[in-house]
């Protein structure tokens, strides 16, 4: 029943990633000629000089994939994959006639459609599937040759947007690298969370009064690191806290009533767990 429950969930979520990454190519995408990388962003380019079905196109440039990372990958690339590749696929076809596009001006359209195309990667990512496209082609060329993922999926929508400054005009190709851009920082985001949290590295010969001070004023848990200055070869204590982002001005504040000249490292911390700290909607509570 558990297992049923939970198969149920990933691909619900799956399903309504799908829905809006196609709803990010028909609002924004598609219909101002942002070929913002991968097989969309290729679909979106053939739409547009041979007037092809984006979704269809996007299906028939997957199937070889499909096949392709079958052959050599195994399934281990996963059934959500090839779940979420034909929902966005068939979606985007099916909502074209009935979904106008929501503005004209590229700028927008690159910025929102890549914000609503990283959402609903994300989510798709977070079930345990994807939309596929260039990431099978990137673990395959990764799988056949030394080149790193990163750098193939580079290659893949490299090419995609210098095509649709080819057929189109470079301006676009231009908008293009700004919603692959959006995209990404939006996946981050559904993936890792907003920075709700700082962490901070505490560097001071006064280590021991600065911990008490963290620990009753701040009311925060706070952990000595041995550690040694590499010049002088002098041991010393490094302060490892973590506060809500609204306390990280009273923690240096404090940090430096106590010491003016310790050293601190600010960082962001997008992930908490464990005893003292919960996530709600707008940050980190204790």
């Amino acid at each position: 029943m558990r297992r049923a429950r939970r198969w149920l969930i990933d691909y619900t979520g799956v399903a309504v990633g799908s829905a809006i990454v196609a709803l990010a190519l028909d609002w924004f995408l598609v219909p101002n000629r942002i070929a913002a990388g991968g097989v969309s962003g290729f679909a979106t380019v053939v739409h547009h000089v041979f007037g092809w079905p984006v979704g269809v196109t996007m299906l028939v440039v997957n199937v070889p994939l499909f096949l392709a990372s079958i052959r050599v990958l195994g399934l281990r690339f996963g059934v959500k994959t090839i779940f979420g590749t034909v929902v966005t696929s068939v979606l985007v076809d099916v909502l074209a006639p009935y979904v106008a596009p929501l503005t004209r001006d590229p700028a927008l359209a690159s910025i929102y459609g890549g914000v609503l195309a990283g959402i609903g990667i994300g989510v798709t990512f977070r079930y345990g599937g994807s939309t596929g496209g260039t990431d099978m082609a990137a673990r395959l060329l990764n799988r056949l040759t030394s080149i790193s993922v990163g750098r193939s999926l580079l290659i893949f929508d490299g090419f995609v947007i210098a095509l649709a400054g080819v057929v189109f005009n470079p301006e676009l190709a231009l908008y293009a690298f700004l919603s692959v851009f959006v995209t990404s920082k939006a996946i981050d985001v559904i993936q890792e969370g907003s920075t709700y949290a700082k962490g901070a590295f505490i560097i001071s010969e006064k280590a021991a009064e600065i911990g008490e001070k963290i620990l009753y004023e701040l009311e925060r848990g706070v952990t000595a690191l041995k550690g040694q200055g590499l010049y002088t070869r002098a041991d010393r204590e490094v302060l490892f806290v973590i506060v809500a982002r609204h306390e990280i001005h009273r923690l240096s504040s404090l940090v430096h009533s106590v010491d003016p000249k310790a050293f601190m490292v600010i960082t962001d911390v997008s992930d908490v767990l464990g005893e003292g700290f919960r996530m709600n909607e707008m940050g980190l509570e204790s």
